[in-house]
């Protein structure tokens, strides 16, 4: 067996420094004194042959090309490792440790709720943090180890993000109380093609809806546009234009007091995937291996 010639401890400090952007914050962080830090990483970068960090007088560090790719790769390692520690001192025992998540944020009220239910259900020891983002940002925060794993729609993934389907959400119309269409139970979106429209605007969500509406034959009449959720229902309850939206809130009642109505579509329309996603080739630890079969547990039972 090859000597790697660095050690864990290397790696740990390494990765605080270059987190946190100084030798100082990482020795503050550690516990330990900044010459120690500075140290470790120079022998690293020694054993390595190359430089990870680039030392920038009064101004702290920042990553090389080949320190970026390192500690994007480090930080799964360390995840490992962390995770190795875990199965020795709890052999037989419940899983813990904790796992972070990524979650689209007009999903969160909807789907999270229950999946952290059951994930608490199954694993109390287990502690999830939740970081709250739009599509880009999550996939962003994927490749950067910033989470593990991610609840999102499962439109536009990349070739290096693997995902499992735990949900569909189903596109309908959304109209106020008070529309001609509104005691209608279905609607083809045609019906619709000459009024305005208000359109859920948050990166790639905008494209995908408008894209959507377009896949029927319909030109979207876009007049308001927000990245509000419960400001496209206000808009549209006060008869501000209609909506297409995925999510359905338990109830019809509007922030501002009033009313809106769900309408079936009657176009063939590919129903959005709600997935769970995670980095391709990355082997997942046995925390988030367990969320995902607990939320495909909970995704049966509905």
């Amino acid at each position: 067996m090859s000597d790697l010639g660095f050690t864990l401890v290397q790696l740990r400090y390494f990765a605080a420094a270059a987190e946190l952007g100084s030798m100082t914050s990482a020795a503050r962080e550690l516990m330990v004194s900044q010459s120690a830090v500075s140290t470790a990483v120079a022998q690293l970068e020694k054993e390595l042959g190359v430089q990870l960090l680039l030392r920038h007088h009064a101004r702290g560090l920042s990553l090389t090309a080949a320190g970026e790719e390192f500690l994007r790769e480090l930080r799964g390692y360390l995840a490992h490792t962390e995770e190795l520690a875990e199965v020795a001192r709890t052999a037989g025992q419940t899983l813990v440790g904790r796992l972070a998540i990524g979650c689209f944020a007009t999903l969160g009220p909807f789907q999270l709720p229950r999946l952290l239910r059951a994930c608490e259900r199954d694993h109390p020891n287990v502690q999830v943090s939740v970081l709250e983002a739009e599509h880009a940002a999550l996939k962003q925060a994927l490749r950067a180890g910033r989470c593990e794993l991610a609840l999102m729609y499962g439109y536009d993934l990349d070739d290096d993000i693997e995902s499992v389907r735990v949900g569909t959400a189903p596109a309908y119309v959304l109209v106020a109380q008070d529309h001609a269409l509104a005691r209608r139970k279905k609607v083809r979106l045609a019906e619709l093609a000459d009024e305005p429209m208000v359109l859920l605007d948050l990166p790639h969500s905008g494209d995908y809806l408008a894209h959507l509406v377009e896949s029927a034959g319909v030109t979207p009449q876009v007049r308001h546009r927000t990245a509000g959720f419960e400001t496209v229902r206000a808009l549209v309850a006060n008869g501000l234009g209609w909506s297409v939206l995925n999510q359905r809130p338990a109830s019809s009642m509007t922030y501002d007091g009033k009313k809106v109505v769900e309408l079936e579509i009657r176009d063939q329309l590919e129903p959005l995937e709600v997935v769970l996603a995670w980095m391709r080739g990355v082997r997942l630890t046995r925390r988030a291996q367990a969320f995902i079969r607990s939320a495909g547990r909970v995704a049966r039972e509905r």
